[in-house]
């Protein structure tokens, strides 16, 4: 397969536009289309057809861009790779987090390393499990930080690093609010919940199965944790929040605990690798023996 029409296709699929990707590429209109003609040609598909002012992509169109890039994924994985390895001890630390990690454990942790290693340069990118998991096997990420109970069979390694405490909140004033509150009366209540693929929205989920009781009514749903622990603590709805994100409002009385009887809700932490990276690069390695080593 011609990798060089193949990486022409994928900038005009994901631009939606010959013109855009064209520019992009500063390459003539005529010399992109004629890459993807000769590519459709050399796999006998169609794979672009027009659509209004743009493209769209076919089937195979489709299957084709999703395979390709993760193969060009690992190109650049493979240039950054050998670009630190050139650099010595000068490297990158890509991290993949889900939100409760990346909010409340990871400013900690990161302190400590570059303290250690200032040159090194670190980026995070925070999302929900599904998320986080698909840009560690991408290659997008050196290790992700997730909190996480379901695991499905793909190609991971996992170092459980410590369990975090749920509580159940509500506004300050709530009558709920300091109370022992049984788990088919707090579902009465407008529940606010994570995006779909958030590993906090199936434990919660999982937890009303487990006692036969219906799922929560949806009040507001967010894609992110401080968005949701900010609508309770301003008068509005119920949600399932880590002890370390509300600790200091229930002190406060800005927010209020409900209690369940016979209830404890904690949630594990897991350091994550892809299975067959045996020797992790320099700047990674640090991180991961500073935080296997943490007590």
């Amino acid at each position: 397969m011609n990798l060089h029409a193949l990486r022409i296709f994928i900038e005009v699929a994901s631009k939606g536009s010959v013109t855009a990707a064209a520019d992009a590429l500063s390459i003539s209109q005529p010399a992109v289309t004629a890459q993807i003609r000769k590519l459709e040609q050399e796999l006998d598909l169609v794979l672009l057809t027009p659509q209004g002012r743009g493209i769209a992509l076919t089937h195979e169109g489709r299957f084709l861009f999703e395979k390709a890039e993760r193969i060009f994924d690992w190109d650049k994985e493979i240039e950054e790779q050998l670009t630190q390895i050139k650099q010595g001890t000068i490297g990158k630390l890509r991290i993949a987090s889900t939100f409760l990690p990346s909010l409340y454990l990871l400013p900690k942790w990161l302190a400590s390393y570059k303290q250690q290693y200032e040159q090194v340069e670190v980026e995070i990118r925070t999302g929900n499990s599904q998320q986080s998991i698909e840009r560690l096997l991408r290659c997008q990420a050196d290790l992700a930080i997730i909190t996480n109970e379901t695991w499905d069979d793909r190609p991971i390694r996992r170092h459980h690093l410590k369990d975090v405490f749920f509580w159940f909140i509500v506004p300050a004033h709530h009558p709920f609010a300091g109370q022992e509150v049984t788990l088919d009366k707090l579902v009465q209540e407008p529940f606010l919940l994570r995006e779909q693929g958030s590993s906090t929205r199936e434990r919660l989920f999982s937890l009303f199965r487990h006692h036969g009781v219906q799922p929560p009514r949806v009040g507001l749903q967010y894609h992110g944790l401080v968005e949701s622990i900010q609508s309770v603590r301003a008068g509005y709805g119920t949600m399932l929040a880590p002890e370390l994100a509300v600790r200091e409002l229930v002190e406060r009385g800005e927010v209020g605990r409900v209690y369940l009887p016979d209830i404890e809700i904690k949630r594990p932490v897991y350091l994550c690798l892809r299975e067959e990276d045996g020797s992790p690069l320099p700047a990674v390695t640090r991180f991961l023996e500073m935080l296997l080593s943490a007590p």
